[in-house]
Order: C-alpha cells, then structure tokens, then sequence
C-alpha cells in the first residue's frame, strides 16, 4: 500500500505505526476492491468514488470515522467494543484490541449503504 507509505512514516512512534499499518493494511486484505487515498492528511478508502472510512491518530488513540449515519446505526456495537464516540468518529485507545469484527460491519455496511451513491459524502454529512 505505497499509498500510505509516507503517512505511516510521519508516525513517530513505532507501536503506533505498527497498529496503524496492520488496520489499513487489514482492510486492504479484506475489501481489495476498496481504493486506498490520502484525503485531508488522513488515509481512508472510498469504493467507486464514493467514500467509506477513514483513519486518524491521536496521542492516547486511533481514531476510525465511518461516517454518522454508520456511527448511529453501529452505536451499541461500538459502545460494546468499549470504544468512546463522537457523532464523526470513534476512537480505539492505543492500549485496547482492535475489534476487527466491528470494523468490517461498519465497512460492509458503508459498501452495500453507498453502492449506487455517486458523491464523496452522504448529502447529511458535511
């Protein structure tokens, strides 16, 4: 994923870098036909031009923004993973293991939500 190359070499710390590969390149193991993008200095993968989730760090976190529609349908899902959220994003602390399980529901959903979408965003979420 030479896409993200440069990004995951501005991350100083090397646990940090470590889990921020293995998520992204996880989700390009499992959903090849995703396409792997750099958009507002953060990597997310978007399916026929039309974007479906993204990936940021923070100091005590990682965080991972599916969009609010996903957020609110997936709400109880992320709260049980143990995961705080905001209505745009929710984070997995550094520290936590990532819930794989959740993160391809989220996906999948996005994928299948969006299939015949032809923006970026969902027309309530920006």
């Amino acid at each position: 994923m030479e896409v993200f190359a440069d990004y995951l070499t501005s991350i100083d710390d090397e646990k940090r870098r470590d889990r921020m590969s293995e998520v992204l390149n996880w989700v390009q193991g499992e959903f090849p036909q995703l396409e792997p993008v750099i958009k507002w200095n953060q990597p997310m993968f978007s399916n026929d031009g039309t974007f479906i989730i993204a990936f940021s760090i923070a100091k005590q976190h990682m965080s991972v923004a599916p969009e609010k529609k996903a957020l609110e349908l997936f709400a109880s899902e992320i709260e049980k993973a143990g995961y705080s959220a905001t209505s745009q994003l929710f984070r997995i602390k550094w520290k936590d293991e990532v819930d794989y399980r959740l993160l391809r529901q989220l996906i999948e959903f996005n994928i299948e939500d969006k299939a015949d979408y032809t923006k970026f965003w969902r027309e309530d979420e920006r």
